[in-house]
């Protein structure tokens, strides 16, 4: 596709992300936007579009917002029984299930005296439309809890008992919920009658997910259905749910599973986009049989190998479906696959294309595994349920679609597919550093290329060659280390020098950053150490100008216990105007550990006098900030 043609897929994205999650109007159904998303997706996955899609702030909004503390994440998903039983491989413990309810998310938070202070939409993740005023509307949403400091998360939603009375004007429960919390007169929001499920608590230590459901009904939160379930009931829970969901006062899309265990969560963390510890199972969509004619098996720019089945051409939800990703290798081998098999089709969640099951073998041709890469010939190497080419530094596929990520991460725009192949198999660029020494006259030796071009292209790579931190990190292609991370890690360390000598543990403090991640980032800039030397001859990364300057530039702060002066969020507030940083979790590199009164010998306490990190009571802290009395 050509660069006009993603750039109006990305206007169409914007258009109708705007009708649905801002005007609560949408123009398209659920499964058609979500089916254009998945285009964008594939054609260009750097683009910025994506990081605004489910946005409920309108563009034009730069006031009435509010930060959120810890990011409001989406959830992964997962379409079939199989999948859902996969993940819980990755963790020990029970479940907490909830139904997924179909409303906007919110964050209500209450101050020490524990009154509801303030609350903001999900927004884009970050940052959330101020709609406190409103929220004093929500009658289901308590004005007090026996809790301080803390921040309570779920779903503002509208009974369909309520819709009744407001169907023949407005489309769906869930657009009119999301408009009436919107009012510009909170009065008019008491009219609807919403209601709101509480799903997560913030500002409270709990051993457990289900400590926190039963804190939140004791509170006086509606919980809706959640339930604690062990792992060998999840196949029952979901029958169980396709049966009552049509009887629930509220619509649903699907069922949320959560680890139940804290401590397991915190070992998970989380990817760019969602939590590990969770995931929602969404309904299926529409289903029908086809025949198989081949297998293509693609390489991928992190060298891993993947079969795609090439089908007779089948309408499912509304749309044509030629060929579905068979994911790994595990799963193709499961399915045994033969040449015109019969084979069932789903669209899950009516938009993703998947191969369920073969229903009849039928009597084709086994399809084989390949014993070579289908991009450069190559031996090949398997590792647990995925086939990787054995010698991705020469792969031509691998190169080419890392060269591919590297220019949109940095945005360099007329170098699409179709001429980085070019540049590629004439040797002009094997690596990233080699576009930053092309000159007009190598470009002017290549098919179809003239003077004007050559000249605009070479101007194209010149102008950035001064990047943020942020787009210099997402440039480098390394695994977990997408636009989220890149932007945390940006944020907090502010030059690449110091986020080089990060080790694991150091990475694990931070919010958001699980085991996992934290390895595949400190392996993955290992990795690249050579690759980034030579880029950093050509390209300057410009320097964070910090947000203020003050005694407590660059130091960083955790906290433990309930503060009497002021809440948390104040006291991280003023660190960090005053230039300081939050972590999570103690380290050997934390400079203060601030400690309330309340608090008890927790770990982290334990940690900082085994680390001999400096200790502070809130009154020193206050000093340090220029807020005692005195």
């Amino acid at each position: 596709m050509k660069k006009d043609s993603i750039g109006e897929l990305e206007r169409e994205i914007l258009f109708h992300n705007y009708r649905y999650f801002v005007l609560s109007d949408p123009l398209i159904s659920d499964q058609e936007f979500d089916g254009l998303v998945v285009k964008l997706k594939k054609l260009n996955p750097s683009s910025k579009v994506l990081r605004q899609i489910g946005s409920d702030i309108p563009l034009s909004t730069k006031k009435n917002i509010i930060e959120h503390s810890i990011p409001m994440l989406s959830l992964d998903k997962s379409y079939d029984l199989e999948s859902l039983e996969k993940w819980t491989e990755n963790f020990n413990g029970d479940l907490v299930q909830s139904p997924k309810v179909d409303g906007l998310a919110a964050a209500i938070h209450y101050n020490r005296d524990g009154i509801l202070a303030c609350a903001a939409t999900r927004g884009n993740g970050f940052i959330g439309e101020n709609i406190t005023q409103n929220i004093f509307m929500v009658d289901a949403i308590p004005l007090q809890i026996p809790l301080s400091n803390c921040e309570i998360r779920g779903e503002i939603y509208m009974n369909l008992s309520v819709f009744k009375q407001f169907k023949e004007t407005f489309k769906s429960p869930r657009n009119l919920a999301a408009g009436a919390i919107k009012q510009k007169n909170p009065e008019k929001t008491k009219e609807f009658n919403l209601s709101f499920l509480a799903y997560d608590l913030l500002g409270k230590e709990c051993n457990e997910e289900w400590e926190k459901i039963e804190l939140l009904r004791k509170f006086g939160f509606h919980s809706v259905n959640s339930k604690k379930i062990s792992k060998n009931e999840l196949k029952q829970s979901v029958e169980v749910f396709l049966e009552e969901h049509t009887q629930y006062d509220y619509e649903v899309d699907g069922i949320v599973y959560k680890v139940n265990s804290m401590s397991e969560q915190k070992r998970l963390g989380e990817t760019n986009h969602h939590p590990r510890y969770a995931l929602a199972y969404k309904l299926q969509g529409e289903s029908g049989i086809t025949h198989l004619f081949a297998v293509e098996w693609n390489v991928s720019r992190t060298g891993t190998i993947t079969p795609c089945a090439i089908i007779e051409p089948i309408k499912l939800s509304g749309a044509v479906i030629n060929r579905t990703s068979l994911h790994n290798l595990g799963n193709f081998k499961k399915l045994d696959l033969r040449k015109n098999a019969k084979v069932m089709i789903t669209r899950r969640g009516g938009v993703i294309p998947n191969l369920e099951s073969v229903t009849s073998a039928g009597r084709g041709e086994a399809l084989e595994i390949p014993k070579e890469c289908p991009s450069c010939g190559r031996s090949v190497v398997t590792r647990d349920d995925f086939l990787y080419c054995a010698h991705p530094q020469n792969c031509r596929n691998t190169q080419i679609s890392f060269l591919e990520h590297f220019v949109k991460a940095l945005e360099i725009d007329g170098f699409g597919r179709k001429w980085i192949e070019i540049l590629y198999d004439e040797k002009l660029v094997k690596e990233p550093s080699d576009l930053c020494t092309l000159t007009i006259e190598d470009l002017l030796k290549l098919p179809r290329m003239g003077d004007v071009l050559a000249e605009k292209l070479i101007n194209n790579i010149s102008t950035k060659k001064s990047v943020t931190l942020e787009q210099f990190l997402l440039s480098l292609g390394i695994d977990d280390l997408g636009g989220a991370v890149s932007k945390i890690l940006a944020d907090m360390f502010g030059s690449l020098e110091k986020i080089l000598e990060l080790d694991e543990e150091e990475l694990m403090s931070i919010h958001s950053i699980g085991d996992i991640i934290a390895k595949n980032i400190v392996r993955g800039l290992e990795e690249r150490k050579e690759m980034i030397t030579k880029l950093l001859r050509f390209i300057t990364i410009e320097k964070i100008n910090p947000v203020s300057k003050g005694p407590l530039q660059n130091k960083t702060f955790v906290f433990t216990g309930t503060l009497k002066d002021m809440t948390r969020k104040d006291a991280e507030t003023k660190v960090k105007s005053l230039g300081g940083k939050i972590l999570s979790q103690v380290t050997k590199q934390l400079d203060y550990l601030v400690v309330a009164e309340d608090a008890k010998e927790s770990t982290k306490l334990k940690k900082a006098r085994e680390y001999e990190i400096h200790i502070l009571n809130e009154k020193e802290f206050l000093e340090i900030i220029g807020k005692s009395d005195k």
